[in-house]
């Protein structure tokens, strides 16, 4: 009897290393989210990625005249959605703001009662980002207002990276908001073949990390934008790198628990 547990002990082990070894030799899935900015306020490219068969995030622009009305589009489409929230840049215009922003004069109570606000204006948002916001997101006081009701919300935060000084990722960590960075802006230059060169970064930037975040608009350039992304689908299914909103690069069960639509209502 010794004899024999003796002679399995060896095969245990070596098929115990077999499985091991397959499994560290398992390729990890690769999936990469394109977040789409400025819906709610610009209409070009609206319908096209709405009615399309890419599973893009949509970032809806509070306060506007088609906020709540894209909102509700996109989830019927079945595409996720998040809170484009407006916060103030080091240049630019006032106007690019829109309506209602996050400005630096402003009080941390008026920042909560923004995005509070806010949330009641984008139904199904399960996220926020920030539109522009280079001055504002260096602001402790602002982020901090920001990230406190995110965390009572449920809502995890996506940093455009506007600036390399942002305190998004520091008070997110603090606080233990769910938090990722962009990792590629798409159509930076109106060009249909630019957004296809920064697919194909998209791309190279998931195959290194396991996933990655794009991030394009609706209203200018959205036209443009639609187009290129499309015509770069080929070229990630041939990567085998599947597209997904972007709270399903958030690791295990947490978008399941954690990240909860709001809906008028609640």
């Amino acid at each position: 009897m010794k004899k024999f547990i003796y002679m399995l002990i060896p095969f245990m082990v070596f098929s115990f290393q077999q499985s091991t070894s397959a499994e560290k030799n398992e390729p990890k899935e690769l999936k990469a989210a394109i977040i789409i900015d400025d819906f709610g306020g610009g209409t070009g490219g609206v319908r096209d990625f709405l009615e399309g068969e890419i599973p893009i995030t949509a970032a809806v622009m509070p306060f506007t005249e088609n906020s709540t009305e894209h909102a509700e589009w996109a989830h019927k489409y079945g595409i996720e959605v998040m809170i484009h929230l407006s916060m103030e840049p080091k240049r630019g215009k006032r106007s690019w703001l829109g309506p209602r922003p996050i400005t630096n004069d402003l009080s941390p109570a008026e920042v909560r009662q923004i995005v509070e606000d806010a949330i009641k204006d984008v139904p199904y948002a399960v996220g926020i980002n920030n539109h522009m916001g280079s001055l504002a997101v260096e602001n402790k006081e602002i982020v901090r207002a920001i990230v406190e009701v995110a965390k009572e919300r449920r809502l995890f935060i996506i940093d455009s990276a506007t600036s390399p000084n942002t305190k998004f990722p520091e008070i997110a960590k603090e606080l233990g908001v769910p938090i990722l960075k962009r990792d590629v802006f798409l159509d930076d230059i109106s060009s249909s073949a630019h957004v296809r060169k920064q697919m194909i970064r998209l791309a190279k930037v998931t195959e290194i990390k396991g996933t990655g975040i794009a991030i394009g608009h609706v209203g200018i350039t959205g036209k443009v934008c639609s187009i290129g992304v499309f015509q770069s689908m080929d070229e990630f299914n041939k990567r085998k790198i599947k597209i997904v909103s972007v709270s399903k690069l958030f690791s295990g069960k947490l978008p399941e628990k954690y990240f909860i639509p709001y809906k008028k209502g609640n």
